[in-house]
């Protein structure tokens, strides 16, 4: 999957920029150049999606069909969501928010996101933490210019995310895209994490502690991007909240940003 986000939509982690970027051989590349990549790499099946000039989704059924970690794509009134593995308590979150039986997992966290949105009955770090599996997801809402991704604390699917070329936000399962976009301005996302286009990263199995970028030098001695782990020692002072104010409200160190 690869999913790539306007820089005056979303603005990447400043650590996520490696002084080193500017000056290598191999320069970040350009939105349209990634997605050319990724897509030659996977020509008879990439599925992408245009937004505008604000994001570019891009998308590879997987192969062969069932396997232990799914990858679905789907669009639901203007909110598009690419989620990669599996929630083994999917059918018990289906009758908890009351969905169709047919409800995928891309379709679940649609779901579940307009509920946050919307109404906001629970800390959006506890219906993660309800979704019980190897997951990892990037959501797109369109109308709300809101980006929003998790990934669950396994480790057992991988994402990876940088600045490419232009600034823009790159997010992709495949290490390689990521390297030849970003060139050294990326990391892998952190485990237990969520990240909000307006709240920033987050870690939802410790919501109340703050993330904190540790430097990282990869063996060329380069300055990357940063890694991202929580910060056990500091710890996110915010007063609880109700109502529609509580979905995004307490999120990005208790500053009360929200969508």
């Amino acid at each position: 999957m690869l999913a790539i986000f306007n820089k005056g939509l979303v603005a990447p982690p400043q650590e996520l920029n490696s002084p080193a970027s500017g000056k290598v051989s191999v320069k970040p590349k350009v939105p349209e150049e990634t997605l050319k990549d990724f897509q030659s790499c996977h020509s008879t099946n990439a599925f992408s999606i245009s937004i505008g000039d604000a994001a570019l989704l891009s998308y590879i059924p997987p192969s062969p069909p069932h396997s232990t970690h799914e990858r679905v794509f789907c669009g639901l009134d203007e909110i598009y969501c690419i989620f990669m593995g599996r929630l083994n308590n999917l059918c018990s979150l289906i009758r908890q928010y009351g969905l169709s039986k047919g409800t995928n997992e891309a379709m679940f966290v649609i779901e579940a996101y307009r509920t946050l949105r919307d109404r906001g009955p629970y800390p959006a770090d506890q219906v993660l933490k309800d979704m019980d599996g190897s997951f990892g997801f990037v959501l797109f809402d369109t109308k709300a210019g809101t980006v929003f991704s998790a990934l669950s604390g396994d480790e057992g699917v991988k994402m990876y995310w940088g600045v490419g070329g232009d600034g823009w936000l790159v997010i992709s399962d495949s290490l390689e895209v990521i390297k030849a976009s970003c060139a050294k301005s990326f990391a892998p996302f952190p485990t237990g994490c969520m990240f909000h286009s307006e709240g920033g990263l987050k870690s939802f199995e410790h919501p109340m502690n703050k993330m904190k970028a540790m430097p990282r030098i990869d063996s060329e001695g380069v300055m990357c991007g940063a890694n991202f782990k929580v910060d056990a020692c500091s710890r996110i002072h915010a007063m609880p909240r109700v109502g529609s104010e509580a979905n995004w409200a307490v999120w990005g160190g208790g500053s009360g940003s929200h969508a």
